[in-house]
């Protein structure tokens, strides 16, 4: 009988990706719906416009809201099983290599930088906050911060011991990590659209 004990299934990981996962589908979906609407009727009210500054509609209309050629909530339809398939894979007890984790990590940075880009389009350009934009914004942000974290603690990542160490504590801080990037967003949005006296 062997006496190595085989590695934690990362139960915490995996479940925080399917909810990041499952929520940025949601989103995403809610926005193809109403992309579809108003491809049907381009005077259509759509259930996420509450207001000038809170819409969806001049997002969807945008050039920015088709960077592709298409509308972005359909790569969001598509990107965002991602994350649900590895945490589901996890929960399963699947084994990922490196080359893997390190894809899936630049597929996470790539959906930031995309995500941090829609963020100044929607601020600086635009000049609305998007509401399901905006739930995309906030799963996006802790799945950057967990995959990276989690990857450098558990050595996928070649760091020196310090640093596993580091990025283990700071694994348990993504919570808050996240809530300062938000208040970070709230901030930016404020100076920019005053928001507080439109809404």
């Amino acid at each position: 009988m062997s006496d190595i004990t085989p590695p934690r299934r990362p139960v915490l990981l995996a479940i925080a990706l399917i909810v990041f996962g499952s929520i940025g589908w949601i989103a995403a979906f809610a926005l193809t719906i109403e992309k579809i609407t108003l491809l049907g009727d381009s005077t259509a009210a759509l259930g996420c416009d509450f207001s000038i500054l809170v819409q969806c509609r001049a997002n969807l209309d945008s050039w920015q809201g088709s960077v592709l050629g298409f509308p972005n909530p359909l790569i969001g339809l598509g990107a965002w099983a991602a994350p649900v398939a590895v945490g589901v894979g996890l929960l399963a007890g699947a084994r990922f290599d490196r080359w893997f984790w390190l894809l899936f990590a630049g597929g996470v940075t790539a959906a930031l930088g995309f995500v941090i880009w829609l963020i100044s389009q929607s601020i600086f350009v635009l000049g609305t906050l998007c509401p399901w934009c905006m739930v995309t914004w906030s799963v996006t942000i802790p799945l950057f911060f967990t995959v990276w974290l989690y990857i450098a603690r558990e050595g996928i990542l070649p760091l020196p011991a310090r640093a596993r160490e580091i990025a283990s504590t700071l694994f348990g801080w993504v919570p808050a990590i996240t809530v300062a990037c938000y208040l970070i967003v709230a901030v930016i949005a404020q100076l920019r659209l005053d928001v507080l006296n439109q809404l």
